[in-house]
């Protein structure tokens, strides 16, 4: 009980805190904001206190393992998306059981996910993840090739592009992500303007824990936070 009433604080600041920081929007940015959990490590029990008593309407899982263990308790109960880097040879445990993948990092991803969704007789939610640190030893499209890989993959017809996903490089200062929201908010503003037409309800997936207030403020329609909602936790080895 102590864990849930600890819970139902942090769900509560952190909902006050997105609510201030998207009051402090420049003018012209707009829209509505959600609350992504990201339930590494979380049990299922406790996701669903969650969802019952507090309100919480979207997870994201980071491992296939995690996805197909939980899936059973919470499939139907709470929309949920994979945010964790997917391995091609285990797109088949994920498409189907999550309403959209946020971490297409490859065009040769991209074209997997392609293949089993229409293997399913599905079109499956996408974001590309835009490596906005341009950083060697991470996944994703550098900014500067991320329209051009958005327009390949949109042709998929297994695939539907609804946006970007960013993980910003680790900043000790708060205000030191602002440059790498802003500059992928510009791409998903150009990419949206481009494609007004096929493009319905576009997401844009940027900030967790330690950044989302910033990235409220610079135009994420998402925000992905796990530690200020869940608290600290130990991560078991990759299975």
């Amino acid at each position: 009980m102590e864990t849930y009433e600890f819970l139902r604080g942090n769900f509560q600041r952190i909902r006050e805190r997105m609510a201030e920081a998207a009051s402090r929007r420049p003018a012209g940015i707009g829209g509505g904001v959600r609350l992504l959990a990201a339930t590494k490590t979380v049990p299922a029990e406790e996701i669903l206190f969650a969802v019952r008593q507090l309100g919480l309407d979207l997870i994201g899982e980071n491992r296939t393992s995690e996805l197909t263990e939980k899936y059973p308790i919470l499939g139907g109960q709470v929309e949920q998306h994979f945010i964790g880097h997917l391995q091609t040879n285990k797109v088949r445990q994920v498409v189907g059981r999550v309403t959209m993948i946020e971490s297409v990092d490859t065009e040769h991803l991209a074209a997997e996910i392609d293949r089993i969704s229409r293997e399913k007789g599905l079109v499956t939610d996408v974001l590309l993840e835009i490596n906005s640190g341009r950083e060697p030893n991470k996944t994703g499209f550098y900014p500067e090739d991320a329209a051009a890989a958005a327009a390949r993959i949109a042709a998929f017809p297994g695939l539907r592009v609804r946006g970007f996903m960013t993980m910003a490089p680790v900043c000790e200062k708060k205000e030191d992500y602002r440059k790498y929201f802003r500059e992928t908010y510009q791409i998903f503003i150009d990419f949206c303007d481009k494609n007004k037409h096929n493009i319905i309800e576009p997401v844009l997936s940027m900030g967790m824990s330690d950044s989302f207030e910033i990235a409220v403020e610079e135009g994420a329609t998402q925000v992905r936070v796990g530690q200020a909602l869940f608290g600290s936790r130990a991560v078991p080895a990759v299975r």
